[in-house]
């Protein structure tokens, strides 16, 4: 009777394993029946109907009229509908109050019509949904609603798994559903809610249990449409997973705050696990040789994975007596969004101060400040006497790096995997890449204090564009340069063939010598999102390459060639060097010349910044070659479906594999769960072990004259058409657009080569992006909430770093 043949089923007969039969409403309704929820009595007509093409009229007929032929509502139920990562909501009809058969008969073949309709075939490709897609259609009978409305089990806005929200109206619920009034609002967070609208508290209370019940049934927060009837009673219409919420961190036993970290590496994707579980395990390695395992970031420098994010937890700093009144100044690096909030937190009394010892082990950090500090006072001496000889010994090192990430011949997938968990260890120690890069940043900080009401902070980041042997300037311009050295022939091949065909052409050898193997030797071991070893190199994909030269070859001006203005920066910072020491002269003759010492060593010094990242890379990318090699070891052994799955286990799980466990079932339910976050558009800053999104309980920030706020974080102003994108792999910038993306990292930067401006949703102004837009001269804007949102690609818009603005025309 439930086989693939039936058409009309009853919804007591329906259960969520039905899925692809009924479609995902009615696998819901049929859950809520058996789990004992009152649900208006219905059938479902299933998707074998809607492959044949034809209504089974006297079976639907007959369905009907056992339901007493009376008014009934009838539902869309897609097989892609009510899914946990796609609501589908509103996107198929719903009819109400059908009644008589030849009514009924035509809501159902409308129904089916709605599938294929503009926005429901936008929504199935936003959400990356397929075309094998079928429709079933739930008839049920109507309730004579008093009110009807909506339940979330969840706060939908802020994401607190503590509070339910109820939207209710007079009458049915469609009104509530589609926006068509407004509706009666309840917060229920444990205090008494209002009651001056459609709903007493008796009825708050019965939908706060129907809600808690639901909710434990399905395993997950609901979206729950009910109805409460003339007679008082509560119905439940519909319940199916709430799509937006993101999910919670993992379950502590007291409130805990977690800052999203990834941005400040370009990673606001979520991280496979085998790439989050690679960060934290470099993250051990590089806290036990600091010293620092076991106090308030325990022993992996904080990172909490919360839906494959990279987190980290402030919690023991924000209550700690001694340490909290710094943190908004320890915040200022990762973004002026992270430093209101964390003020926010510090008048919390949630968050009060509960210790007031050091946040970390003494002992330790004593025996290792017996070495480091006359190690520092030597390091910086040395390195102020003799920058350029400081500067070669950290390429130096960094070579080596390289050359110790090259892995042997291993006999098997356990010594591969012995030597992917130990090739981190050798950057974590390398003090002759790490004291230039450090001593670099802060002699280009040095001059904010002592050029105070001197220079603006405009001014002193101009000090620091155009700076050279910084290797991400020194790799864009190299791909620059590659690309004007191509002749004719080669120029038209690669403006006219798409990025991804090219890259197939390179790899069966069949393109002519472009130089791309010389700069993939140098560079092949980046990428977008290239902390994550999940993701490949463009040594593997150099499809992004491809693109970034199509757009290079769109520059005609000579003006807006790269290199061009790279010079120019590089003379303004010259010039600002010399204006800044005359004004500085006249009232602080000792300042201003300490301070101009310290900006021309700044300027060789502080481009090392993006060093320390490149020769890490170096073994992330070791590390992705060995866990490959493993994955096609497991799968040959049947303990994985595909070797590339061995990105969605974790260091100890493959272990396991390596061992004999078989981790495909896993492995397969991890890709799912990564596949579904890759989507998301949208991730919290910060949030509360309870799920609460700490900005969006924030006071909206006022903008003056239509202005999006952010932080300036490259000197400038400009106006332009934008260019929004999610994903710099096959992105195209023409010159004169600004690029206006979540976040940026080094793998995103040969765009701005092409780009006359940037805006970025998160950041801090020593991150990469912001960096190396600050070398090239273009002005940047950063920390600029839903700006992906609020800005569309061509819309013109002018970028002020001055004043930290972006205002739409």
């Amino acid at each position: 009777m439930t086989g693939n043949d039936v058409q009309v089923l009853e919804l007591a007969q329906v259960d969520a394993s039905m899925l692809g039969l009924v479609g995902g409403k009615a696998a819901g309704l049929g859950e809520l029946v058996r789990a004992g929820f009152r649900v208006p009595d219905g059938f479902c007509l299933t998707t074998r109907a809607h492959v044949t093409g034809e209504i089974p009229e006297q079976e639907v007929l007959d369905a009907y009229r056992r339901l007493g032929a009376d008014r009934v509502a009838v539902r869309s139920s897609a097989t892609a509908e009510d899914l946990p990562d796609a609501s589908f909501a509103g996107q198929q009809d719903t009819f109400l109050n059908v009644s008589g058969e030849q009514e009924l008969l035509s809501a159902i073949r409308r129904c089916w019509d709605s599938l294929h309709s503009d926005r429901a075939v936008a929504y199935r490709d936003a959400n990356e949904i397929g075309t094998d897609v079928h429709m079933a259609v739930v008839v049920q009978r109507m309730v004579d609603a008093k009110a009807a409305g909506v339940l979330f089990t969840a706060n939908p806005l802020t994401g607190t798994r503590s509070e339910m929200v109820v939207d209710a109206a007079p009458g049915l619920g469609d009104v509530v559903v589609d926006g068509s009034v407004i509706a009666d609002h309840y917060v229920l967070d444990g205090t008494p809610p209002r009651t001056d609208g459609c709903l007493d508290h008796e009825q708050l209370d019965a939908l706060r249990d129907a809600g808690a019940r639901v909710q434990e049934s399905f395993g997950s927060p609901q979206d729950i449409e009910w109805a409460i009837d003339r007679d008082g009673e509560l119905w439940l219409l519909q319940s199916r997973a709430i799509t937006t919420l993101f999910p919670l961190p993992p379950r502590t036993d007291d409130l805990r705050v977690y800052f999203e970290m990834g941005h400040m590496q370009g990673m606001l994707r979520p991280f496979t696990p085998a790439g989050m579980s690679a960060m934290t395990h470099g993250a051990k390695l590089w806290m036990d040789s600091a010293g620092l395992s076991g106090g308030a970031f325990g022993d992996a420098m904080g990172i909490v994975p919360v839906g494959g994010r990279l987190f980290m937890d402030f919690s023991d700093l924000l209550r700690n007596k001694r340490f909290r009144s710094r943190m908004p100044q320890v915040m200022e690096v990762y973004g002026p969004r992270n430093v209101e909030i964390v003020q926010r937190l510090l008048t919390d009394p949630r968050f009060a101060p509960t210790s007031s010892g050091m946040p970390f082990p003494v002992a330790p950090l004593l025996k290792k400040g017996i070495v480091v500090v006359p190690k520092a006072k030597f390091e910086l001496i040395r390195t102020l006497i003799a920058p350029d000889a400081a500067r070669e010994r950290a390429f130096r090192a960094t070579e080596k790096l390289k050359r110790q990430a090259r892995a042997p011949e291993f006999a098997n997938s356990q010594q591969r995997l012995r030597f992917a968990e130990e090739v981190q260890r050798d950057f974590m120690t390398a003090s002759e890449v790490i004291w230039p890069l450090f001593i670099g940043i802060l002699l280009g900080q040095l001059p904010k204090s002592l050029l105070k009401g001197v220079a603006t902070t405009s001014e002193l980041d101009t000090v620091l564009g155009g700076l050279p042997h910084n290797v991400t300037t020194e790799m864009d311009l190299a791909l620059w340069r590659l690309t004007t050295g191509l002749d004719d022939e080669a120029r038209e091949l690669l403006r006219s063939t798409p990025p991804a065909e090219l890259t197939d052409r390179y790899r069966a050898g069949e393109l002519p010598d472009l130089g791309l193997d010389d700069f993939l030797a140098r560079y092949g071991h980046r990428a977008p999102a290239e902390v994550d070893v999940g993701m490949p190199r463009w040594s593997e994909d150099p499809t992004q390459i491809f693109a970034t030269i199509a757009g290079y070859l769109r520059i005609t001006d000579p003006e807006q060639a790269p290199e061009r203005r790279f010079e120019k920066a590089a003379a303004r910072a010259e010039a600002m060097i010399d204006e800044l020491f005359e004004r500085a002269r006249r009232k602080r003759p000792i300042r201003a010349r300490l301070s101009r010492f310290l900006m021309r060593r700044a300027r060789k010094l502080t481009g090392l910044r993006e060093l320390g990242k490149f020769a890490w890379l170096y073994s992330l990318q070791a590390m992705r070659e060995q866990l490959l090699l493993i994955g096609d070891d497991l799968s040959r052994r049947g303990l994985l479906e595909r070797p590339a799955d061995v990105l969605f286990l974790e260091l100890d799980e493959i272990r396991a594999a390596v061992a004999g466990s078989d981790q495909s079932a896993l492995a397969t339910e991890r890709k799912g769960r990564y596949d579904r976050e890759v989507r998301r558009r949208a991730v919290p800053i910060a949030v509360l072990s309870d799920g609460t999104d700490l900005e969006a309980t924030a006071p909206p920030a006022p903008a003056a004259d239509g202005a999006l706020v952010g932080l300036g974080a490259s000197p400038g102003k400009v106006t332009g058409p934008a260019r929004v994108v999610h994903d710099p792999a096959t992105a195209r910038i023409e010159p004169g657009e600004i690029l206006v993306a979540t976040t940026t990292d080094p793998g995103w930067t040969p765009l701005f080569m092409t780009a006359a401006g940037l805006v970025t949703e998160t950041g801090s102004p020593m991150a990469h992006g912001p960096t190396v837009a600050r070398e090239y001269g273009i002005p940047a804007v950063i920390c600029v909430r839903d700006a992906t949102t609020d800005i569309t690609t061509g819309q013109i818009i002018t970028v002020d770093a001055t004043s930290g603005t972006v205002t739409p025309r």
